[in-house]
């Protein structure tokens, strides 16, 4: 399912869309970390990481993002708008206890909601994750009250397919795989 030791190691790969860079995530980016998982909607919609500073945002990203990325070559990416050079989100492809397929999760500050940005780096990181990588299936999950979220997993041409609850969790997921 994964390119597990990948000679050509896909961590310092940068891609790029009409309007924005992608790179991977590093600890430059605990200042971005700490804003969006403070967001109100990202703690009701993702849940709360307890990450109450800037330290805590650097302790995430070296615990839960590089560990991924170093093992399998992809995981968490940054997503700057290319106008401006401004941090706006994070897009990845990760393992996730719980799931068979590895999941595209996403997420992006509050202002830069509804502009299409995120369906650009999902389906850039989607099709890097299929193409690229040779992965054969990519899922979504996502709580049922989010539903820019479902929208933008379906546009993404991801189906859903049941509900699950994850590992050492209590709420039920919406569950999508491509087919």
């Amino acid at each position: 399912m994964s390119p597990k030791n990948n000679p050509s190691k896909k961590e310092d790969k940068f891609y790029e869309t009409e309007r924005l860079l992608i790179r991977p995530i590093s600890l430059e980016d605990a200042d971005l970390i700490f804003e969006m998982y403070n967001m109100p909607r990202f703690i009701k919609f993702i849940g709360d990481r307890h990450i109450k500073t800037i330290s805590d945002a650097e302790n995430y990203i070296k615990d839960k993002f590089l560990p991924q990325i170093e093992r399998v070559g992809f995981g968490n990416y940054l997503i700057v708008l290319k106008e401006g050079s401004q941090k706006i989100g994070a897009v990845g492809i990760f393992e996730r206890e719980g799931l068979d397929v590895v999941d595209i999760g996403f997420s992006v500050l509050e202002k830069f909601e509804g502009k299409g940005l995120m369906f650009e780096a999902a389906q850039k990181i989607k099709s890097v994750g299929m193409e690229d990588l040779g992965l054969n299936k990519i899922s979504a999950i996502t709580v049922k009250d989010n539903f820019s979220s479902q929208k933008l997993i379906e546009r993404l041409g991801l189906k859903f397919q049941k509900y699950v609850t994850l590992p050492n969790e209590n709420e039920e997921l919406m569950y999508y795989e491509t087919e």
